[in-house]
């Protein structure tokens, strides 16, 4: 039993990591694309190309149709992760580095691990909340030190800020969702359930700003269709099913860090030598808050 718990563990982990890793290139590349693009093509555009690669998916794999509730949990799940993140973290990209959003996107750990215990009822240990807090932290710390925080408040910064709170909703529906529908099922169906909306939103954008990009922002904005909005969900979910919502979502910790990185070696933004540190002790907080025992959702036995 324990052998079987152990590897549903390192299962979950390795699946949260690989969506993380998926995700860690999105800021990046949203930047590169509305550089091109008009942002809600971006924001809805690429969730309408996701929508027709998870149409393909449910097909080939026969996936029985959701029930009326989880037709509505759906709805939530595409509000937050399908159309609400996309679409801020374009308007705010727009004129702001994809380093600044890194720093907001810090954030997203700790909403997605409160959200996991207000929509799923998980109930995590003292132990996780303060090593996820020293995570978080870190991050800021490392933030600070690197000159990335800088200045007041601005519209970005907002956007940005919406963007984080409708995503940790996202996440934390979504993943108590993925324990009924699985993974791969909870990204494709929310995509369907958000169609409706996305595709008109994308034609419209298109006909107002016609799209004249090159070779780079088209790719970019590829990256973000396939992987960003589709295959990079497909791990998340799944790791977030399996190993908790809250627990899993602390690997988040290290997203900012991979962004940085990302924008460093892609785009020339300025990354300092604090990173190193604040890497390392991100990896050792993202380690002690998957060693702590996860708690039950409220009303198990």
């Amino acid at each position: 039993m324990r052998d079987k718990s152990s590897a549903t563990a390192v299962g979950a982990i390795t699946a949260g990591a690989l969506g993380v890793l998926g995700f860690s290139l999105s800021l990046p590349a949203t930047r590169v694309a509305v550089q091109g693009l008009d942002p809600w093509f971006v924001a809805f555009g690429r969730a309408m190309v996701a929508a027709v690669l998870a149409a393909g998916y449910l097909w080939f794999t026969r996936a029985p149709r959701p029930t009326r509730d989880q037709w509505r949990r759906l709805t939530i799940v595409a509000l937050g992760v399908v159309a609400g993140f996309p679409l801020f973290t374009s308007l705010a990209l727009t004129s702001e580095t994809a380093s600044h959003g890194a720093v907001v996107v810090t954030l997203l750990p700790a909403t997605t691990a409160v959200l996991a215990v207000l929509r799923a009822g998980e109930r995590p240990p003292p132990a996780f909340w303060l090593a996820g807090g020293a995570g978080l932290l870190a991050v800021l710390t490392f933030l600070v030190a690197s000159g990335t925080v800088h200045g007041a408040l601005s519209v970005p910064d907002l956007h940005l800020l919406a963007a984080v709170a409708l995503c940790g909703l996202g996440y934390a529906e979504g993943g108590a969702l993925a324990r009924e529908l699985g993974g791969a099922r909870t990204i494709c169906w929310a995509l369907l359930v958000a169609l409706p909306v996305t595709a008109p939103l994308t034609g419209f954008a298109a006909v107002t700003r016609p799209p004249q990009a090159g070779v780079t922002i088209w790719l970019a904005f590829a990256y973000l269709s396939v992987v960003s909005m589709f295959l990079a969900f497909f791990a998340w979910y799944a790791g977030l099913a399996r190993g908790g919502i809250a627990r899993v979502g602390q690997l988040q910790l290290a997203q900012p860090i991979l962004t940085l990185l990302w924008s460093a070696l892609l785009l020339g933004e300025r990354l300092a030598a604090p990173a190193v540190v604040a890497a390392l002790a991100v990896l050792a907080c993202v380690v002690l808050t998957q060693r702590t025992r996860a708690g039950r959702p409220a009303g198990t036995s």
